[in-house]
């Protein structure tokens, strides 16, 4: 689907189907492509058939080149799908599932909260809000980016309650930046003014609609990771091996991975946001010279390589959250691996 096509134009049935098509032609993304096109189905109506998708991807069985970058997400997808199409009981079980298997990515906490408090389990909802806010922000001194929908979400469901502010209400109401604060959109009286008489009333709820709409603008707007090339070890030998003019880039594996652990800490320190670490294989980057007309040998091309695969939602964000694995697949903490001498000021 073009960027720029208008989404009631858009043939959901059509774009899944192209998506799987290219799933097929690019195994090392069929985790992302197939949950667009799950997304796609989800909106055509075709709950049943994202269902299947979501089954796919999580199915032991089904032929893929590596293990799901997040199985947990796939799963607190398919529960809040379920959930839509009156399969309550099933959904109530991959959710306890998810929560209990405790992800260190903040969406499946948002997916499976928000598929509660859309059902009216509001309690249950602020339990999985906490859940993952006291797991993911304990100890943090700066909620990342991808956090703040967990206490903004925290913070609604708080209101509906009528619970009283607490520390994460106030830190959801320092990080919101529109001009409507978070009370005020959170109010559960707000929809009784939209069947008011009163002009004021009706402007009030325009200027917080248009408040909502302005976050969700800059949520889509956030720009690509500013991602560095990681090759696993397998992956450049095999490289070098096919291209050897590349070893003046890759003097080796240890120095690899040490130049990208320090061009991110020195990008962070100049104060530039949204960085990642994206991992390279040698037939995509093979792909991604022929389709630039380019020699896989020429070194300019690795971070146009990198880029391109940013573009396309591949960058794990950089540092992993507090307790998380470390960006190079050691499968060590990234506070005892590359994040050894930073995680304790962070």
């Amino acid at each position: 689907m073009r960027p720029d096509t208008p989404a009631e134009n858009v043939d959901h049935a059509a774009e899944a189907a192209r998506l799987e098509r290219t799933a097929g032609l690019y195994p090392e993304d069929a985790e992302a492509l197939l949950l667009r096109a799950a997304a796609h189905l989800e909106l055509s109506g075709d709950r049943p058939a994202a269902t299947k998708l979501y089954d796919r991807l999580l199915s032991p069985s089904e032929p893929a080149p590596a293990p799901l970058e997040n199985p947990s997400l796939v799963r607190a997808l398919k529960a809040s799908n379920l959930w839509e199409y009156d399969h309550e009981a099933e959904a109530r079980a991959i959710i306890d599932g998810v929560r209990a298997a405790g992800p260190r990515d903040p969406a499946p906490w948002v997916i499976v909260a928000e598929a509660l408090e859309s059902h009216d389990e509001l309690e249950a909802a602020h339990e999985t809000f906490t859940e993952g806010a006291r797991l993911l922000l304990t100890d943090v001194p700066e909620p990342p980016y991808a956090t703040h929908p967990l206490l903004y979400g925290r913070h609604r469901v708080r209101r509906m309650l009528g619970l009283d502010h607490d520390a994460w209400d106030t830190l959801a109401d320092t990080l919101h930046s529109m001009p409507v604060s978070l009370d005020e959109l959170h109010d559960p009286k707000r929809v009784w003014s939209l069947g008011s008489d009163n002009p004021a009333d009706l402007e009030a709820e325009i200027s917080r609609l248009r408040a909502e709409l302005g976050a969700y603008r800059e949520a889509l707007s956030r720009p690509f990771p500013v991602a560095m090339l990681h090759w696993p070890a397998a992956e450049l030998a095999e490289l070098l091996e096919a291209y050897p003019s590349l070893a003046a880039e890759y003097p080796s594996y240890d120095a690899h991975l040490a130049s990208i652990e320090a061009a991110l800490r020195e990008l962070a320190s100049s104060g530039t946001p949204n960085l990642g670490v994206v991992p390279g294989t040698v037939p995509s980057y093979e792909a991604f010279a022929a389709s630039e007309g380019a020699s896989p040998a020429d070194p300019t091309l690795l971070p146009q390589y990198a880029t391109t695969l940013a573009a396309r939602g591949l960058a794990v964000a950089w540092p992993p959250q507090r307790g998380a694995a470390c960006w190079c697949g050691s499968g060590r903490a990234y506070g005892d691996c590359h994040g050894a001498d930073v995680t304790g000021n962070r």
